[in-house]
This record gives C-alpha cells, sequence and structure tokens, in this order.
C-alpha cells in the first residue's frame, strides 16, 4: 500500500488498503489487542486520507467518482472504513453539504453489526466527523437546520454504539460473563466520547439540552437496561455538560436514576451530582438565586426517597452516602436553612428506623460523617443542638462508635472554644455525650485501653470547664444539670469527672462571695451555701468509688473556699468529711503522711473558726500526726503543727507556748527515732530530724515568740553536735551540709545586723 501511495497508484492503493483492512475484520482477537490493532490500522488510515486529498487536489479523480469507486470493495467492513475516510475528503472539499455526507455515513454504519467490529468502525466514524460537524461558526455550516442535523448524527452514532457496546455482554458462554463485562469496561470511553463531542457543539444551547439532547440520551440509558452502561453514561451525562444545564434540567435528570437497574451504584452517580452543583454555587454566589428557584434541595431530596424505594435491596451504607451527600449540599448551597439539615437528618432516621445499632463499619462510618458535617460547617455545636433529629440518628451508632463521635463534639467545641451558657443546651449536649458520661448498655468498659479510657474522660473534664454563663442563677443550673449526669458515670469516671465539677462550682462561689441566705425550698437564688450542699453531695459520692485521697483533697479545697465565703458550720462540716476519710478509708502509710500535710497546710490558711471548733480541729490533727507509723514521719507532722498555733494575720492565732509544746515534742519523737535506729541497726542514724527541727526554731525565733530563747537554740546546737560525735553516729554529707548550712544563716544574720541580728549576737556556731 505505501509503494502504491508513493507512486500515485490510486488503483493499488485501494487494493491493497482493502486488504489491510480486512484483518479488522477477525473474530479471534480479545477486545484490547482488537484496540492495538486498529489503532495501527488509523495511522494507515490517516496516510491514506492525505493521498486522497492530493489526488483530489491534483485532479487525478473527482471527489465524487473517489466517494463512489470505493463502495465497489469487495467486503462491507473494508468498504465502510475506506467511505468514511474518503467522506472525511469530501466533507473538505465542501462539494456537497457536511450534513448530507454525514447522514449518508451513519446509515452505512448499520451495515456492519458486529458488536466489536461495529463498536470500532463508528469509534472511527465519531474520529475523522468531530472537526467537520455542521456547528454554529464552523466551516461546514450550513442552513438554519444544520446544528439539528449535527446533533442528530452524533446522538444516532451514540445510541448505535451504545446498543452494540451492550450487546458485547451477551455474546459467548454464560461463564465468561464477568470477563467479558472487564472487557467491555475497557471499551467504554469509545462511547462516551460520543457525549464529549455532543458537549462540545457551540450550537447546543440550554433549550436544545432540555428539549432534545437530554430526553434521547436519557432515554437511551434507561432503555439499555444494562448495568455498567447505565451507571458510566449517567456519570459521562454529569461529567461532559454544563452545571448551568444540569441545574435547569434537574427533574428530568433526576427522574431517570429511579428507573435504573437495581445494581447500578447509583449512590456514587448521585453524589457526583450534588458534589459539583454544590462546588458550582460556591465558585458562583450569583447563581445561588436560581437553586432556590428550581427548588434543588427538594428535587434532590425527592429523587433520593425515590431510589432507596425503589431499590429495596440497597444496603443501609448506600441509603447513607446519599444522605451524607445530601447534607453536604445542603450546607453548601443553603447553610442557612438549618430546617434543611433537620430533614435530611429525619429521612435517615426514617431509613434506619427498623434496625437495630449498625454494625457494618462502612455504615458507622458515613453515619459519623453525617453527623460531622453540621459540626464542621457551623463550627459551632449550640448550632447542632438545635437539630432534633440530630441525637436521633447519634441513636444507632455502636457503643464504640457513639464515643467517637461524642469526642469529635468535644473537639469541636474545644477547638471554637464555644460557650454553651444554659442549662437546656448542656442538657441535650450531654445526652449526645453520654457514651463518654455513662456505661451504656452492653458496654464493656474493661476492654478499653486504660490510656484511651483517661484520655476519654480528661475530655469531659475538660468540656466541664467550658461550661460558663455569667448570669449566676443560670451557671447554678448548669451546674446541677452536669452534677446529675457525671454522677451516673460510676467508679471509674468519677475521680477524673468530679473535680472539674468541683473547681467550675468553686468558681461560681468566689464570684457569690459575700451572699448569703437560707436555703428554702426548690427554686432558691443563687448563693455559696446552695453551691456547698451540691459540692457535698458531689464529693460524697466520690469517697464511695472509693477514692478517698482525692475526696480529701477536694473537701479541703471546699473549706478554704467556705472560710472566704465567712460559713464557718460549712467549713467546719467539710473538715469533719476530710477527718472521717482519713480515719476510715486511708490506710496507706504514704497516703496517711500526704494528707496530715494536706490538713495541716489548709488548717493553717482558715481564720473563721472560733476558739472551740479550731481547738478541736489542731487537738485532731496533731494527734492524727503522732500516730503516723514511722517515728521519722511523726516527727515532720508533728513539728509542721507548729505552724497552726502562730500566723502572721493581723487577727492571728500566737500560742507561743503550745508552739514550743510541738517542737519540744517532735524533739521527743527524733531522739526515739535514733534510739530505735541505735537498737535494731547498731547506729543511731542520720541527725537530719534534729537539724529540720532546729530551722523550725529559727523560724519561730526570727517572728519574736518569747518562749523560744537563744539559750533554747544554743542547747539543741550542742545536741546536734554531741550526736554528731557519738561513735554511732553514721557520716551522711548531705546532712553535714545542711548542718553547715544552718550554722552559715546564723552567721549571716549576725553579719547583717538590726534587730534580728542583735537576737542572734549570744548565739555561738562555734566550738
Amino acid at each position: 500500500m505505501h509503494r502504491a501511495l508513493d507512486s500515485n497508484n490510486l488503483k493499488d492503493a485501494l487494493k491493497y488498503s482493502a486488504q489491510m483492512l480486512s484483518e479488522l475484520r477477525t473474530s479471534r482477537l480479545s477486545p484490547h489487542k482488537y484496540y492495538d490493532l486498529y489503532m495501527r490500522a488509523f495511522d494507515e488510515l490517516r496516510k491514506l486520507e492525505m493521498f486522497f486529498r492530493e489526488e483530489t487536489r491534483r485532479g487525478s479523480c473527482s471527489v465524487v467518482d473517489l466517494y463512489e469507486l470505493v463502495q465497489h470493495a469487495g467486503n462491507v467492513l473494508p468498504r465502510l472504513y475506506l467511505l468514511c475516510t474518503v467522506g472525511s475528503v469530501y466533507i473538505k472539499s465542501k462539494e456537497a453539504p457536511a450534513k448530507d455526507v454525514l447522514k449518508d455515513l451513519v446509515e452505512m454504519c448499520r451495515g456492519i453489526q458486529h458488536p466489536l467490529r461495529g463498536l470500532f468502525l463508528r469509534s472511527y466514524l465519531s474520529q475523522i466527523s468531530r472537526d467537520k460537524l455542521p456547528d454554529i461558526g464552523s466551516e461546514y455550516e450550513g442552513d438554519a437546520d444544520s446544528i439539528n442535523d449535527a446533533v442528530e448524527f452524533v446522538l444516532q452514532n451514540f445510541i448505535e454504539m451504545n446498543k452494540l457496546w451492550v450487546r458485547m455482554q451477551h455474546q459467548g458462554p454464560l461463564r465468561e460473563k464477568e470477563k467479558r463485562g472487564k472487557e467491555r469496561n475497557e471499551l467504554r470511553d469509545l462511547v462516551g466520547k460520543n457525549l464529549h463531542v455532543l458537549s462540545q457543539i457551540e450550537g447546543v444551547d440550554l433549550d436544545m439540552y432540555k428539549e432534545t439532547v437530554l430526553p434521547r440520551i436519557l432515554e437511551q440509558v434507561v432503555n439499555c437496561k444494562d448495568e455498567l452502561a447505565q451507571f458510566y453514561l449517567m456519570d459521562c451525562i454529569i461529567q461532559v455538560f454544563p452545571d448551568e444545564y444540569h441545574l435547569q434540567t434537574l427533574e428530568p435528570l433526576l427522574s431517570a436514576f429511579p428507573q435504573l437497574q437495581p445494581n447500578v451504584d447509583i449512590k456514587t452517580v448521585l453524589s457526583q451530582l450534588m458534589d459539583r452543583l454544590s462546588s458550582y454555587a460556591a465558585a458562583s454566589p450569583e447563581v445561588l438565586p436560581e437553586f432556590l428557584q428550581v427548588e434543588a434541595f427538594a428535587k434532590f431530596s425527592n429523587a433520593i426517597g425515590k431510589v432507596i424505594e425503589a431499590q429495596v435491596d440497597m444496603p443501609v451504607v448506600g441509603a447513607v452516602t446519599l444522605y451524607v451527600s445530601l447534607l453536604t449540599f445542603t450546607l453548601r448551597v443553603h447553610p442557612d436553612r438549618l430546617d434543611y439539615v433537620d430533614q435530611v437528618l429525619g429521612a435517615c432516621v426514617k431509613k434506619l428506623s427498623g434496625n437495630a445499632k449498625l454494625e457494618d463499619s462502612r455504615a458507622t462510618k458515613q453515619i459519623v460523617a453525617l453527623l460531622s458535617a453540621p459540626l464542621e460547617k457551623y463550627s459551632n455545636i449550640v448550632t447542632a443542638l438545635e437539630l432534633s433529629n440530630y441525637p436521633r440518628v447519634m441513636d444507632y451508632l455502636d457503643n464504640s462508635t457513639t464515643k467517637v463521635m461524642a469526642l469529635v463534639i468535644i473537639q469541636s467545641i474545644m477547638k471554637n472554644t464555644t460557650c454553651i451558657s444554659t442549662s437546656d443546651k448542656i442538657e441535650a449536649l450531654f445526652d449526645l455525650i453520654k457514651g463518654l458520661i455513662k456505661d451504656m448498655d452492653g458496654a464493656q468498659d474493661d476492654e478499653l485501653d486504660d490510656e484511651d479510657f483517661k484520655e476519654e474522660q480528661n475530655s469531659v473534664a475538660r468540656l466541664i470547664h467550658m461550661l460558663h454563663n455569667d448570669d449566676h442563677e443560670e451557671m447554678l443550673k448548669i451546674l446541677c444539670t452536669v452534677q446529675k449526669h457525671i454522677l451516673q458515670g460510676g467508679p471509674k469516671r468519677l475521680p477524673f469527672t468530679v473535680p472539674s465539677l468541683v473547681f467550675s462550682a468553686l468558681k461560681l462561689v468566689r464570684r457569690l462571695q459575700g451572699q448569703d441566705g437560707d436555703v428554702i425550698g426548690e427554686e432558691v437564688p443563687a448563693t455559696p451555701k446552695k453551691i456547698f450542699q451540691i459540692l457535698h453531695q458531689t464529693i460524697e459520692a466520690l469517697s464511695c468509688v472509693p477514692s478517698p485521697e482525692l475526696a480529701l483533697r477536694l473537701y479541703l479545697q471546699c473549706a478554704e473556699a467556705a472560710n472566704d465565703c465567712d460559713l464557718e458550720p460549712v467549713a467546719y462540716e467539710f473538715f469533719t468529711q476530710a477527718f472521717i476519710l482519713y480515719e476510715e478509708e486511708i490506710a496507706d502509710s504514704k497516703a496517711q503522711i500526704t494528707a496530715i500535710h494536706l490538713i495541716i497546710g489548709t488548717l493553717q490558711r482558715m481564720n473563721i473558726f472560733g476558739v472551740e471548733n479550731r481547738d478541736t480541729l489542731t487537738h485532731k490533727t496533731t494527734g492524727y500526726s503522732a500516730k503516723l507509723l514511722k517515728k521519722p514521719d511523726q516527727c515532720r507532722a508533728v513539728y509542721a503543727c507548729s505552724h497552726l498555733f502562730w500566723t502572721d494575720d493581723q487577727d492571728g492565732i500566737m500560742d507561743g507556748e503550745r508552739v514550743l509544746l510541738c517542737l519540744k515534742r517532735a524533739l521527743r519523737i527524733a531522739n526515739a527515732a535514733q534510739q530505735m535506729a541505735n537498737a535494731t541497726r547498731g547506729s543511731s542514724g542520720s541527725v537530719a530530724l534534729f537539724i529540720e527541727i532546729l530551722n523550725k526554731y529559727l523560724y519561730f525565733f526570727e517572728k519574736g515568740i518569747p518562749e523560744i530563747t537563744n539559750t533554747v537554740i544554743q542547747d539543741l546546737i550542742e545536741l546536734i553536735r554531741t550526736e554528731k560525735q557519738s561513735e554511732n553516729s553514721v557520716a551522711d554529707p548531705s546532712t553535714e551540709a545542711f548542718f553547715a548550712s544552718t550554722l552559715r544563716y546564723i552567721e549571716f544574720q549576725k553579719q547583717k545586723g538590726g534587730s534580728i541580728g542583735e537576737k542572734y549576737e549570744q548565739i555561738k556556731t562555734t566550738t
């Protein structure tokens, strides 16, 4: 053929080209291999077309004669390929209207009804004609009806190609059905290119698309009854035609979806349509009124309902995915219409009704996406709380996913620092996050990783700190609502959540400081007394968990707050509860040490107690200090109690005798500890306790307590030296440094002079 082309031999060129094209008559090749063969033939046909054009230009043969001549080829397939090739030259020569030639070609191609051969033949026709359509503004434009002819040509070719493509599925043995499906899928672009050509025709305006193009395409899509073809072609329609066309033809387009085959993946195609239109609205805000005008939301909502109704076997995940896409569309196009958002959630609830908790992980994931979308859009949980169907959708989640969703809600609140300021909204919020607050039916918290559990409960604790209202009455209602929910949390959760509630309540107490009133009836004003009652109930629940160390700390915090509010009976009651916990619940010796020092520190700061109450509490505290298990711990607790009898406040206690009594008692215990060490280990141990007591003496000496004189301090220094020099004493570098530092401090005060320096003058630090 090439030699014939080079020698300008038309007769041989036609002869050999027909032989070459006869290779395309084979039925032995797979579609993939046939495509390779077709592409090689296509390249040769382009050279042949250039040869034909040159022949007609030289006048060797007129294009009309050539058009007639190629029709004498022996086999129909080569004849039609040659006819299409010459037809391309014929149209370019403009010796006949393009519409007539194209009509002739598309009709002649009916001669090949073998699915694979016919599909590629029509694909060739589509390729050589796409730049020769009688379109508006084209050099081949004819009379006023030529645009209709162009559209009719492409549509007719598309319809015939689709029929051939669908027919491929039904040829061959049943066992190869899946294989044929894969092969057809590889050829889908041959059919889809026709729709792309249609979308590029300038003369196809909205009216023509609405009246002619779309109805014809949809008719073919619905009538072909082939799952692969219906899915692909619906996707093509959405992808190739403009968004404004889709918006104006929503009704006919959406009406086709319920008519598709049951196994067509409608959710994907519908979701893409909604995504495209919502992106269109986001990119061009000026078109938003058109969405309202055509009632886009209502049409999509109705279409989804009909699709779900028509496809009774559609899995739950498919239906929920559709509602996720509809909700995304609604939030982007109509963000101000909360009623639309709630309507989508309500439709989802209706679909899920009758089902138990979702077990399908994919469906669960889509539900989480559905519930997360309003949070991401509005960045405000308060808006989501206004959606009546929001909690109803959450009810269908399994326990683990309910927790995940609850964490998403809390993280949204934290991220956007949302202030939830009414008890009603907090009630609704805690209903949403109940999976984190209490044990759900059938839930197994034991299976949860400890770290994950701690993180969950810390999130709830942080949330409680976010709840605030400047109005005292409303804030009290908020605290009562939170208390009601968290007390259902059980022994594992209360240690995490109760402290947050306690400190939030104490914050309100500080704001109300100075107000008081008797608590009568249910509806009472917010007063410190009322809040302390709530706190007492809350901490009491914690002490029953049991978590006595934490409960004791919280009782002491409340006692200090009651002190600042001048509520002596309340403060005394909190101390009483702390002592009861210490006596009955705290058995660990280390925990006892920590607790007694906390009690001492808190009691030292209290200035509200009368003489009788204070004596009772200090007596109890010193008694507990002396009963600790280890002598060194006893000693340290007892000398710490000395601070209970001397405070620097204007109206503070200044009882030097009892301070001295505590310090002397601490010395006796330290001495007993030395003797015990000597008896058990053969050495008297460290003198660190004596040095610590010496430092306490120096502290109170500087405070001016008359009972602590320089003689007492001098005797204690000598005692320490004697103990250090005893043969049973154990050398300890840290103790040596501690004692040396203490002596240097005395010397420093001497050198400093003044009233303090004079007091230190008579103390000798050297032997």
